[in-house]
């Protein structure tokens, strides 16, 4: 793993409310109910080793039962502490505090990276799938959701100057702090850049308007949405488009598991409590169950 002189800035949901602030009660059942949707259509219907990338809580991660292993990867420890209440009995779960510019696993462990609801807080959007690609077998499947900056909404309130930025320029569009919205277009080469096909996009979430989810049912918005992701992705107005990704690298077996996020070194000693480096003497500790690779402790004396 080649080191970064300089690492993009990382936008952190330690100690938010998160679950319950933006998803329990909140009215957005239809947002969950069509990302479940379009995740049961792009997934592959089994395999070894599957890692999702800002798990969170683990609001996805009951759709990844039937592989061998899942691992559920975030920046947030109190976040993954929630997941592990609710998969921690199960032995093919396994909880990562990481950061996803220094993904602290082997070359090609992975069968699937699953990535929803986090490119929009990346600064380095080619930097994190570089990372994503190194981990991830040759010929196997990235699925990545986005935040469409040329959506239907964005189109009107530009064209009818209520909104100064041009939806159509294809660079992303930083709305607040470390919160972007990209070009499909830009999107699109970010990903054959970083040595992806991709094989299939769907358009969703295109009834994220709070008027008409007061009026139909989540059940039947996200129907009705899953019918036109596919033909929607032609013209890709709306919000949200979820793309499925081959990585083109030559298949090749991963050697190992871990491997230190600080030094790339693979050989890594395990405790109960701490996995330590000796190439460069990191030592991350294991928390609650969770693995923390976030900072790593001094070396004691």
């Amino acid at each position: 793993m080649t080191q970064q002189t300089h690492q993009p800035k990382i936008i952190s949901y330690e100690g938010s409310s998160y679950k319950t602030d933006f998803w329990e009660g909140q009215g957005r059942e239809f947002e969950d109910m069509t990302e479940r949707r379009a995740l049961q259509r792009l997934l592959p219907p089994s395999g070894g080793t599957i890692i999702e990338i800002g798990a969170g809580f683990g609001r996805l991660a009951d759709m990844y039962s039937h592989y061998e292993q899942v691992i559920l990867l975030d920046y947030s420890l109190s976040l993954l502490s929630e997941a592990k209440k609710v998969f921690g009995g199960n032995p093919k779960y396994k909880f990562i505090a990481a950061n996803v510019y220094n993904l602290p696993f082997a070359d090609n462990l992975a069968d699937v990276v699953v990535m929803i609801r986090v490119a929009h807080h990346l600064e380095s959007v080619k930097l994190a799938l570089a990372e994503i690609q190194r981990v991830l077998q040759g010929g196997q499947t990235f699925i990545l959701e986005f935040a469409n900056k040329r959506n239907a909404k964005a189109i009107a309130r530009y064209l009818l100057k209520k909104q100064a930025w041009s939806p159509f320029e294809k660079a992303p569009y930083e709305f607040v702090p470390l919160n972007y919205d990209f070009h499909p277009k830009w999107m699109k080469q970010t990903i054959r850049g970083a040595g992806f096909r991709t094989e299939e996009e769907l358009a969703i979430s295109n009834f994220r308007l709070s008027a008409i989810k007061r009026r139909v049912s989540p059940q039947t918005l996200a129907k009705i949405d899953n019918a036109i992701a596919g033909p929607g992705a032609a013209l890709k107005l709306s919000p949200s488009v979820i793309t499925k990704n081959i990585a083109i690298k030559q298949r090749s077996p991963s050697e190992g598991f871990f491997q230190c996020p600080k030094c790339g070194a693979r050989e890594l000693q395990h405790t109960e409590a701490t996995i330590i480096c000796p190439n460069c003497s990191s030592q991350w500790p294991i928390i609650d169950g969770i693995y923390d690779f976030r900072h790593p402790r001094p070396k004691e004396s």
